[in-house]
């Protein structure tokens, strides 16, 4: 058995996925959850692809709270923060996003440095690599969001200022044995549910799109991610020399329109899923009464292009296709439908 890993936020959709494949690779995990009564339903999900034995324990920690970090990362040599929130929909204060994200980051940190945790691997995103988010840009590992422009989401400030924070911390160890840290970055994550759970951000958005609920798509492309390479860099990440002080972009190679999305699915089969693509201006103007849109303003009628090169050149990897990304969503959310 390898080295224990702390990994938090492991009831999640890509915290599900991180633990299967830090179990697949031989780790011990722990698994940071709100209450621990979540457990059970972890157990259940990762053991449709791995079976745990007695590898896998559970923690109860809160990102707003200081309780539990210290003890949760005893005997740990890595921590995997996944942790953070995000809710599909633009919420009236944006502290509700940034102060979780922000302060969780940072408990995360400091607990990690005061146990002596070799490196640590943040769950940051392409939205912290934005620029002005407001235009078309070519992202990578040296770009920024602007968090002061006028169109930035509270959730692409969330990841900004929590991944800035990390860097900060990082970057003022004055000690000789500093912890050290790799980044990685996603696009719109898709890829299949271990949980089930089809309230987040992604899949209820696909889920949607397969019930015929969204009659318009918008104009907008960018770099898809699957939750299976998110969770197997984040596990390469741990160990590989060349990850340290790293910000890895983990996406397809080249943006996708959401509209490419919906037509990869109706040609198919999934007869329901409508192509027809929303007017920009429509949306602009939703965005101004409605929170779902406004979440989504910063993203119409822009094509964001991420720069893979050197998560390919660190890893060895290769992205999984855009058709794939999309069928495996979609069979994945069609068998919990079907269960319903």
């Amino acid at each position: 058995m390898k080295n224990k890993v702390l990994l938090t936020g492991i009831s999640g959709y890509i915290g599900n996925h991180c633990a299967v494949a830090l179990l697949k690779s031989g780790y011990s995990v722990r698994g940071s959850v709100r209450a621990l009564s979540k457990s059970a339903k972890v157990i259940e999900a990762i053991k449709k692809e791995v079976d745990p034995k007695d590898n896998l324990e559970f923690c109860e920690l809160d990102l707003l709270s200081d309780d539990g970090w210290d003890d949760a990362v005893k005997g740990c040599a890595f921590v995997i923060h996944v942790a953070s929130p995000f809710i599909n929909f633009e919420p009236k204060d944006e502290n509700e996003y940034i102060r979780p994200a922000v302060d969780g980051t940072m408990r995360a940190l400091k607990a990690a440095k005061n146990a002596g945790v070799k490196r640590v691997v943040l769950t940051s995103s392409i939205v912290s690599m934005l620029g002005s988010a407001d235009k078309s840009i070519k992202v990578d590992s040296e770009t920024w969001t602007d968090v002061k422009a006028k169109n930035v989401s509270a959730y692409a400030k969330s990841k900004t200022l929590a991944e800035q924070a990390a860097w900060e911390f990082i970057n003022s160890q004055s000690d000789t044995s500093k912890m050290e840290l790799a980044v990685v970055n996603p696009g719109p994550v898709f890829g299949p549910t271990l949980s089930g759970d089809l309230t987040g951000a992604s899949m209820s958005m696909f889920t949607k799109m397969l019930q015929g609920k969204m009659p318009m798509i918008p104009q907008a492309s960018i770099n898809m991610s699957d939750v299976r390479d998110i969770a197997k860099i984040h596990v390469l990440a741990l160990e590989n020399e060349k990850a340290n002080g790293k910000r890895f972009i983990v996406t397809t190679e080249e943006p996708y329109a959401f509209q490419e999305v919906a037509k990869t699915l109706k040609s198919n089969g999934y007869e329901k899923v409508s192509t027809k693509l929303a007017p920009n201006f429509l949306l602009k103007l939703l965005g101004n009464v409605d929170r779902e849109a406004k979440s989504m303003r910063p993203f119409i009628g822009n094509t964001y292009n991420g720069d893979i090169s050197l998560t390919r050149k660190t890893f060895d990897w290769k992205p999984i296709p855009f058709e794939k990304i999309v069928l495996d969503t979609a069979k994945s959310i069609e068998s919990y439908l079907n269960k319903n």
